[in-house]
């Protein structure tokens, strides 16, 4: 389980906080300031809202909980045929109007960025996640399907960001463009210098993506000199930052505590 700080919830309050992703769709539960818990399902935009209520109201009766618990439903999705499954989802099996995070929604984070409905909703609530919890001036990398830096100037504005290929998605264009390589696990090796096939490319996939994370971290860090903190999260975070010199906190569940803030700060609006 997981408390974090941050404004109170209503007492006794149950949110579903739904962050769906390219490669994952994380649902939590709050109740109150407690994560309670949380599950990662393959995004599917061809799975239907039935499928998705059934899988979640199974997870949540391990937990003893049943759909009428929950108060509210917050989502943030940046794969758009999800939304009406997931608006259906939240209607039919929780008899709740979701909140999801658009153009519109409070925030309570100035967006600097040339057009503000380019960036994605989970991008707006990770940097708002992490001037609640680290303060400002603050760095989010989010390592999903791509890998992005979310920058979060010292006046608490979104100030923009950097977008690079997720490691996983460069590792499968290895594969795929050199007939005589093959898939392996992305991991950190034994040692630097491979002393077979695997073993080699696992180093240049692993190394060389470190190599991309710190290079843009030092460049970032050089701009900001008071940085407070970086901060990843997303699927290969734990990974990535075990090698990284510059990320200093690993958040797996950033996008849930942001999500849980924003349906405060929208509370009755």
């Amino acid at each position: 389980m997981v408390s974090r700080p941050g404004r109170a919830s209503k007492p006794g309050s149950t949110l579903l906080a739904v962050d769906a992703g390219n490669t994952n769709t994380v649902f939590g539960i709050w109740r109150g300031e407690e994560l309670a818990d949380s599950y990662r399902l393959k995004t599917d935009p061809e799975r239907t809202s039935d499928e998705y209520g059934a899988l979640l109201l199974s997870l949540l009766g391990r937990r003893g909980l049943a759909a009428d618990a929950i108060d509210g439903v917050v989502i943030s999705s940046v794969v758009p045929p999800l939304h009406q499954t997931l608006l259906r989802l939240s209607r039919d099996y929780f008899g709740r109007k979701p909140l999801f995070v658009e153009p519109g929604v409070r925030t309570g984070m100035p967006i600097r960025y040339d057009n503000p409905t380019e960036v994605g909703a989970d991008r707006i609530v990770n940097a708002l996640a992490a001037r609640e919890l680290y303060g400002a001036p603050v760095v989010v990398v989010d390592f999903g399907t791509a890998t992005t830096f979310d920058v979060v100037n010292a006046q608490g504005e979104y100030a923009g960001g950097i977008i690079a290929p997720g490691v996983l998605i460069a590792a499968e264009a290895l594969f795929a463009h050199a007939s005589r390589l093959y898939r392996v696990d992305v991991q950190a090796p034994d040692r630097l210098v491979g002393k077979n096939t695997a073993t080699a490319m696992q180093a240049g996939i692993y190394y060389g993506y470190v190599g991309l994370v710190d290079g843009i971290l030092e460049r970032l860090r050089a701009e900001m000199p008071d940085l407070r903190e970086v901060v990843a999260t997303g699927g290969q975070a734990e990974l990535i930052a075990e090698g990284s010199k510059h990320i200093g906190r690993v958040e797996p569940l950033l996008t849930l505590i942001g999500l849980r803030r924003i349906h405060e700060l929208n509370r009755g609006a």
